[in-house]
């Protein structure tokens, strides 16, 4: 009989890297289409937003191909950018994600600092320039889950604001990220298509 348990031995350069997620994640989000609840949603493929007074939402597309990249959430004067990426059953990618981020800041000129946030490791950083000319700040948070990642870009008041980062951190929670079944590499791009209207 063979030993198909997690905790098998693996060579030192194979190391499985260990899932990054708050211990609550299948209670309070972000879920898996397989853990959320029946309620009305915005339908985006690979994400599901649940609907909220006040709150926009804007799609990313990509010039070139014009697929959909992300899905930004605005509320309350913060942003959340999110994007849904495959990711293997076994172990985590917002550990590699993230120092993959980190570099490229750094050689765009940001300051860039790793910081415990609400959901476990986040970078925090200061990019040389906003749209106006100004220094912007924005927190990058990621949390793994059952065979994907989700990342979310946390602009405006709830990058330097701990309260606002709380009340944009609920919003990228109660997503819900739709995987599907079909195999994908990892940190792939989940398929995410605009809303159907009524």
């Amino acid at each position: 009989m063979t030993d198909t348990t997690d905790d098998q031995q693996l060579p030192d350069d194979e190391e499985l890297i260990e899932k990054s997620a708050p211990d609550d994640r299948a209670e309070l989000g972000p879920l898996d289409e397989s853990e959320a609840p029946v309620r009305p949603y915005v339908d985006l493929g690979g994400l599901r937003i649940v609907p909220r007074a006040g709150m926009q939402m804007r799609l990313e597309v990509e010039e070139k191909t014009k697929r959909i990249v992300a899905v930004t959430l605005e509320h309350e004067g913060s942003t959340v950018q999110l994007q849904p990426f495959a990711a293997p059953r076994s172990e985590g990618i917002w550990a590699p994600v993230r120092e993959v981020l980190r570099a490229q800041l750094e050689r765009q000129g940001a300051t860039v600092d790793e910081a415990d946030g609400l959901l476990g490791p986040e970078l925090r950083a200061r990019l040389q320039s906003g749209p106006d000319g100004a220094p912007r700040a924005v927190r990058i948070i990621g949390v793994d889950g059952p065979r994907w990642m989700l990342q979310g870009l946390i602009g405006g008041q709830a990058a330097v604001d701990d309260a606002k980062a709380a009340a944009a951190i609920e919003l990228f929670r109660s997503t819900v990220v739709c995987r599907g079944v079909e195999p994908m590499p990892p940190r792939e791009l989940i398929a995410l298509r605009a809303p159907k209207s009524a």
